[in-house]
């Protein structure tokens, strides 16, 4: 054994397999918000085909480039436009970051629509979706969805349905399928260090960075779908 393993492991051998048994019952603890993630949303996955109709669609937001959805946002809003042209959903909640008056995710994600074909009248936008559970709670709270689908990268949508559940929302899930690059590896990585953070969101429910006011544009927008 190698000097400086030694100096770290415990003289004993009853130390050493305590020590074992830690690193073993440190494992399991940091794995079961991985586990409650996908007990909670693995029965509310779905495709577009097959999901269940819902009045609103929320999507979350993924990153600009250069002003525009980023190649993963933009997919995000091509499943969106499915949804909402095979009539599943009647309006689109974009929900994302304007955290800085330069970087204007929700705008940007209307533009895209609009461009696809779908009337400003059927988009709302939440400015202040800074992360999954604001952009979950404020959909609640804010915007008064109730029954929803929601929209964002498979790696993604485990955690998206959890926390959209745990805030009151009816929600199914359609995951947008990525390409296995670099960048879905690492997303997938983030995923299980955000786990923990869902699991203590879901169980203290704390109120979004920002609240604000009561919004009726999901309600506006509704109407002017005929409900």
């Amino acid at each position: 054994m190698k000097k400086w393993a030694r100096r770290w492991l415990p003289a004993t051998r009853k130390g050493r397999r305590r020590a074992v048994q830690a690193v073993m019952a440190a494992c399991v603890l940091g794995l079961l918000p991985v586990t409650w993630v996908h007990a909670a949303a693995d029965a509310r996955l779905r495709r577009v085909e097959d999901v269940p109709p819902a009045p609103v669609a929320v999507v979350f937001g993924a990153g600009l480039w250069q002003g525009k959805p980023s190649p993963y946002l933009a997919h995000r809003l091509d499943t969106a436009i499915d949804l909402y042209r095979a009539g599943k959903v009647r309006v689109l909640l974009v929900t994302g970051d304007n955290g800085r008056r330069q970087y204007n995710e929700p705008d940007a994600m209307r533009a895209y629509l609009h461009e696809h074909g779908v009337p400003d009248d059927r988009v709302v936008a939440d400015y202040a979706g800074f992360d999954t559970w604001d952009s979950c709670t404020r959909a609640r709270r804010v915007f008064g969805v109730r029954k929803a689908v929601l929209v964002t990268q498979d790696f993604h949508i485990r955690r998206a349905v959890a926390l959209c559940d745990a805030a009151g929302i009816d929600v199914y899930g359609v995951g947008v399928e990525a390409k296995r690059d670099r960048t879905w590896y690492a997303a997938g990585a983030r995923e299980i260090l955000a786990a923990g953070k869902a699991a203590v969101n879901a169980a203290v429910r704390p109120g979004p960075r920002f609240l604000g006011p009561r919004e009726p544009g999901v309600d506006r927008a509704l109407e002017a779908a005929g409900r």
